[in-house]
């Protein structure tokens, strides 16, 4: 016993003496975290990044499997799913994973703006963060489209059609050559429409332009936060009803313990639902009835078909993905128009914005799924506005 005790002892110091790890651990245990009434929030950020470290294990063991290609792609998930051992599960832990980073994002974000995080001097912080949600859905995007099935060739399809309508630029003529959106889905495509190249390009920036990306941000992100710690919300503040413990161990055991419960989430998700893989998509056959992009994009998806085809000269797709688009870029620049600590008018303002911005997501989202099922109220809707005819044939 005497023998490996020095035998840990000496490996440890070995260690210590490479790495610095009591210095590490000594200037860890000088962050703290503060504990309140709405610090639950705070667990967010670590899920986020848990369902990335499952999505970047999970997808570099898919990616022994998988073939990108229009007549390789259905095929190698089909052999995933039905001779690899454990692909199923495998796959379905990747699938669920990266719907729940979304959403845990989504939240992240959120809470971070009515806790006023935003705010001098954490500005590149929520910034960072914002770099991080877009990279998500670009996450999400991508990989959606990479089995191949129907439901993904058609609900991709559908998403670069919301790309082709996207006012990138102050052009709102319809003319093909100058316009930011159509260039961007046919960057994304490789031409105009979705070929066996438009499969190798998304996986080519799902797995390999996109985690190098986000990686570097996330660090960027992660240092922003060790630096300016976490934001106490100002009424909680001034009146000191909070205590603050030590990051290491106290907070970074519970955030191990958060980990683990979220993974058993995953887990009985993966393995009670496991992610379905429907026919395998042609390009030549119609649209299946009810076909919609993922629920993440559902909220731009359901403003779209309340437009007309166009007002005027400018194009009715131009006036939707705008009012969309401004509204998020509303909500992602407010450090630049709500950059002070007092509660005065801009700040009450940012704080209705932001509960508008959240109510019209969740009720555009659930009003979009609601009406896919064909209900008696949204056909009178389509009676009452004539060109709203996505998603109710």
């Amino acid at each position: 016993m005497k023998d490996k005790t020095n035998i840990w002892k000496t490996l440890e110091n070995e260690l210590d003496e490479r790495l610095k790890l009591k210095e590490l651990a000594e200037l860890t245990s000088h962050k703290t975290v503060p504990v309140h009434k709405h610090s639950i929030w705070y667990y967010f950020g670590g899920i986020s990044l848990f369902f990335f470290v499952i999505q970047m294990v999970t997808g570099m063991l898919l990616l022994f499997h998988y073939e990108p290609g229009l007549t390789t792609a259905y095929p190698s998930v089909t052999k995933l799913i039905n001779k690899v051992d454990f692909g199923q599960i495998i796959r379905s832990f990747h699938s669920w994973s990266a719907n729940l980073m979304v959403g845990s994002v989504l939240v992240h974000m959120f809470s971070a703006y009515f806790m006023k995080a935003y705010q001098k001097p954490r500005e590149l912080t929520w910034l960072s963060g914002v770099v991080l949600l877009f990279l998500t859905v670009v996450f999400g995007f991508t990989g959606y489209l990479l089995p191949w099935d129907e439901v993904a060739y058609f609900a991709t399809k559908v998403g670069l059609d919301i790309a082709e309508a996207t006012p990138w630029a102050a052009a709102t003529w319809n003319a093909d050559w100058f316009w930011p959106g159509k260039m961007a889905a046919d960057l994304l495509r490789a031409g105009p429409e979705i070929t066996s190249l438009t499969i190798q390009r998304f996986a080519s920036i799902h797995y390999v332009i996109l985690p190098w990306i986000f990686s570097g941000l996330l660090v960027f992100h992660l240092f922003l936060l060790q630096l300016h710690g976490n934001t106490i919300p100002k009424k909680i503040k001034e009146s000191k009803q909070y205590r603050n413990i030590p990051f290491f161990p106290n907070f970074l055991y519970e955030d191990l313990f958060v980990w683990l419960l979220t993974f058993n989430v995953l887990a009985v998700l993966a393995v009670v639902w496991p992610w379905g893989l429907g026919t395998e998509a042609d390009t030549l056959a119609p649209a299946p009835q009810g076909i919609h992009p993922e629920w993440y994009f559902m909220a731009p998806f359901e403003i779209l078909k309340w437009m007309p085809p166009s007002l005027g000269f400018i194009n009715g797709e131009f006036i939707g993905v705008a009012l969309f688009g401004g509204a998020t870029v509303l909500l992602f620049a407010v450090p630049f128009w709500d950059n002070t600590h007092t509660e005065g008018k801009f700040g009450r303002t940012a704080t209705y914005y932001g509960v508008f911005c959240l109510i019209g997501l969740i009720a555009l989202t659930i009003t979009a799924f609601w009406c896919l099922d064909g209900k008696q109220a949204c056909v009178l809707m389509h009676d009452f506005f004539p060109w709203m005819v996505r998603g109710f044939k």
